[in-house]
């Protein structure tokens, strides 16, 4: 399982924007690149914008390079805008679906459940993060795993709203997935437009 396994907070910085929630406090102490020349002012080029943009949306999903590629991929081989299908693949990850939901705090976390295969999709085990769902399936926590630590703090702590297309009973620790969701429906604070322009060089 490839993952970026780095320092999260310089990444952020980096990117001129908080990129995990846990890492806010380290990233308000000092919220500039890093670097010698971090505070200075940098000419930034049209390219420069759009690899920053496309390097928050890896960072945001956990995706590397390789399977990123792959994702732009699809997404232009899809009928509709390649930005918003792009999207609509990523937020499709199973990892994510579960951190939507709140069962998870981070999407790290989310992750890692998945892959100890503490879920099942349609009653079927499934260990494999970047398994994509579809409008219509149900995805539970495995009936021996509904008490596991992480998953009991996260319904009990988690406060993020669930969006539309996703249906949470979180007692039963079961979410239905709806529909996938449309551009007006992901809050991820992103231009995909520029990563679009960016691969279509």
């Amino acid at each position: 399982m490839a993952r970026y396994t780095g320092p999260r907070t310089k990444v952020s910085r980096r990117a001129r924007q908080l990129l995990d929630e846990n890492k806010a406090k380290y990233f308000d102490r000092r919220p500039y690149p890093p670097g010698e020349h971090g505070r200075g002012r940098i000419r930034e080029s049209q390219y420069m914008v759009q690899l920053r943009e496309k390097q928050k949306l890896k960072h945001i999903y956990g995706v590397l390079e390789k399977q990123f590629r792959r994702y732009y991929k699809e997404a232009a081989r899809r009928k509709g805008i390649t930005g918003t299908n792009l999207l609509q693949i990523l937020e499709a990850r199973l990892d994510n679906v579960v951190y939507r939901a709140g069962l998870a705090a981070t999407r790290p976390q989310a992750r890692q459940l998945v892959n100890h295969a503490h879920f099942l999709v349609n009653g079927k085990k499934v260990d494999i993060p970047s398994y994509q769902v579809r409008a219509g399936d149900v995805v539970t926590v495995k009936e021996r795993s509904k008490d596991v630590l992480p998953i009991l703090h996260s319904v009990d702590t988690v406060d993020r709203p669930v969006p539309e297309w996703l249906d949470v009973d979180k007692d039963e620790r079961k979410i239905v997935v709806k529909d996938l969701p449309s551009r007006e429906q992901i809050d991820t604070d992103i231009q995909e437009q520029l990563v679009v322009e960016l691969y279509s060089k």
